[in-house]
């Protein structure tokens, strides 16, 4: 199936995707604060720069798109491949996908640990608060 944008258009349109700051970022960021919680942001010197990282606790929260991430439950409606160009966008996510486990690993290694908030599950308050405070109360790396 082609595209159904021209190239330009689709040039536009993904120069839009946040690489950080993104909505359910904000989303959990807001959520860990109000908790009581506070942390750094994007620490570029730690493997895959996660998007919430407390030093204290040698503990790092990743929060990923279902998409681009490749979120690996079958329920998720967000993960869905694209019906164009569809050998180009298994490579992309698929490369995506690994660097991320090899990134959890290295952090893994160095003794952190990590929990990932997927996107599709920001909208789930409670329980999702729940799993935060178990994570970084805990002596339990999160996935």
């Amino acid at each position: 199936m082609a595209d159904t944008l021209t190239e330009a258009e689709r040039s536009e349109r993904m120069s839009r995707v946040r690489g950080k700051d993104s909505k359910p970022e904000m989303v959990v960021r807001r959520l860990v604060h109000g908790m009581g919680y506070r942390y750094r942001l994007h620490r570029r010197d730690l493997p895959g720069t996660p998007d919430l990282v407390f030093p204290s606790r040698k503990k790092a929260i990743f929060v990923h798109g279902c998409f681009w991430h490749r979120h690996p439950d079958p329920a998720c409606k967000l993960a869905r491949l694209p019906k164009s160009r569809l050998g180009f966008w298994k490579t992309k996510l698929e490369g995506n996908r690994r660097r991320d486990l090899e990134n959890r690993a290295r952090l893994s290694e160095l003794g952190w640990d990590v929990l990932v908030v997927w996107e599709c599950r920001i909208g789930y308050g409670e329980r999702m608060k729940n799993d935060i405070r178990a994570f970084l109360e805990g002596d339990r790396a999160g996935g």
